[in-house]
């Protein structure tokens, strides 16, 4: 399930309102990670959300005629995001289980 995206082809933000019941704080903050990386390196960015477990994914697309995008600093790129922002991806990995695949909220989330 695609939470949101950004595309630099088409510069055009993407959020389901689906998961419109986020703080708005946490809408914001996905708004400039998603933007802000394909800005600096291009592409297609989404944030992604496994339906089995909840698991946060960052997919990175580019177009096979962007010469421009670097495959290598993507990949730097998206670990940086994922060491900065681990807070981020647990809250809402837990926020799915709960609200989206109706698993109990465990004492280790609380």
């Amino acid at each position: 399930m695609i939470l949101c995206g950004a595309n630099s082809y088409e510069q055009k933000y993407y959020f389901d309102p689906a998961f419109a019941s986020l703080p708005q704080g946490v809408q914001d903050e996905l708004k400039i990670l998603c933007v802000s990386y394909v800005e600096d390196v291009g592409g297609i960015l989404t944030v992604e959300l496994d339906d089995e477990d909840g698991e946060v994914r960052l997919s990175v697309r580019a177009d096979e005629a962007d010469y421009l995008f670097d495959e290598v600093g993507s990949e730097l790129k998206i670990k940086q995001i994922q060491k900065e922002r681990r807070e981020l991806f647990e809250a809402l990995q837990t926020y799915y289980k709960v609200f989206f695949l109706g698993e109990p909220l465990s004492e280790e989330d609380e």
